[in-house]
């Protein structure tokens, strides 16, 4: 059923540990939501690490969301996971981000490692509410390791390490020098040799600390090196990047729905209707209508497309290393179909919301410029024209996208 999505309320909350784990995973990120809404412009304008609000997410639980039950966690659907992120962006865009990618480094040692290696951090990370960060970025190629009897070594530098700040495990990659082969570990934070650099300061998604991190010569154990099955090994293991684009697009359908939450807000309290217009109330003009009219209809769609997507990966997941290059396929192209559909979606209400606020809310003290500077700078993580072409060849050669780290 559609839901109107208004303004964040005011009324202080509870948020105290106990009192929020004992709430349904959804319920929970509506709290925080609540919550971290609040300080979201400010926060937007200093940059840096959410310390306190990441230290929320530790104490509430959700950081193990997808960790199965018997492991200490709540072995939640994909589908939930999705919607908590969404909640989470809707709200903070930043933290929705470095919370997505919690998931995104816990499943990819889920589905390049082996059980023994997955589960012993797994349950580690639920007992002790772990935050992950990625230090991965298969595209920045700078960092190489070399092999020695029983351990590797990393050196080198990676940039876009989403969450690497404040974070107690990374999922790191190298190339080996001799076969240009990529070697993935997880490995904690505070090894020696790892050095997180502070020098994210982009014009979007200004929490996220998605800068740097330096290796001098790290020492990565065999029993931390994801071989087995490996990435993008199996149609289950190339399942990781379709888990990245998914998440992506929930950060993208929540910026555009908390755009909306905002300009919605703003012509119900505060927009006056234009000299000459045949309206008394701002809300009763028109061409606001319209407007209001065309955000709600593609809110709409990018919602149902992404749970489409959702659902499909779920039953993906469940099919485990049982799953088909065409049935992984058929999950790719609808969340391609997804993340092209919200990042147009997204970018064309967080522009447009400004012609149903007036210029009154282009005021720099409420900083509604965020959302399209959050959603402009995250679709840059890689082309939608890309994704069309992907597209593009199912629609007319019945070619499934081929599996990389990004399709």
């Amino acid at each position: 059923m559609s839901q109107v999505l208004n303004p964040l309320p005011e009324a202080a909350l509870e948020l105290s540990a106990p009192a929020l784990q004992q709430l349904p995973p959804l319920e929970i990120a509506e709290r925080l939501a609540e919550h971290f809404a609040r300080t979201a412009a400010e926060r937007d304008g200093l940059g840096g690490t959410p310390k306190a609000e990441r230290d929320m997410l530790r104490k509430s639980g959700l950081l193990s969301l997808l960790i199965p039950t018997e492991l200490g966690g709540m072995g939640a659907s994909w589908p939930l996971i999705m919607k908590v992120v969404r909640t989470l962006s809707r709200a903070d865009s930043s933290i929705g981000h470095v919370y997505a990618f919690q998931h995104l480094m816990l499943a990819t040692v889920r589905l390049f490692a082996r059980p023994e290696q997955w589960g012993a951090w797994f349950e580690q990370t639920a007992r002790h509410n772990w935050f992950w960060g990625n230090a991965l970025n298969p595209l920045d190629r700078r960092t190489v390791s070399r092999r020695f009897d029983g351990w590797y070594e990393f050196a080198g530098k990676k940039s876009f390490c989403s969450g690497a700040l404040d974070s107690e495990m990374l999922v790191v990659s190298a190339y080996q020098q001799e076969s240009a082969q990529i070697i993935i570990a997880a490995i904690p934070t505070a090894r020696s040799g790892v050095q997180v650099i502070r020098d994210w300061d982009n014009f979007g998604q200004r929490q996220t600390d998605s800068g740097s991190v330096n290796f001098e010569r790290v020492r990565i154990e065999d029993q931390e090196i994801l071989a087995d099955p490996g990435p993008l090994s199996t149609p289950f293991a190339c399942l990781r990047p379709l888990i990245a684009q998914l998440i992506l697009t929930n950060i993208y359908v929540g910026i555009a729905e908390g755009a909306y939450a905002e300009a919605r807000s703003y012509s119900l309290r505060e927009a006056r209707p234009w000299f000459n217009s045949p309206a008394r109330q701002f809300e009763d003009d028109p061409y606001v209508l319209h407007h209001h009219g065309e955000f709600w209809a593609g809110l709409d769609a990018i919602r149902v497309m992404a749970d489409r997507a959702a659902d499909m990966l779920e039953a993906g997941w469940q099919r485990g290393p049982a799953l088909t290059e065409s049935e992984r396929g058929e999950i790719a192209l609808a969340i391609a179909s997804a993340k092209v559909l919200a990042t147009r979606t997204g970018l064309d209400l967080c522009t447009r919301m400004f012609e149903v606020t007036g210029a009154r809310a282009t005021h720099a003290g409420l900083r509604l410029d965020r959302y399209w500077r959050n959603l402009r700078t995250h679709t840059m993580h890689d082309p939608i024209d890309y994704k069309l072409l992907e597209l593009g060849e199912w629609a007319l050669k019945q070619q499934y996208p081929k599996p990389t780290f990004y399709s």
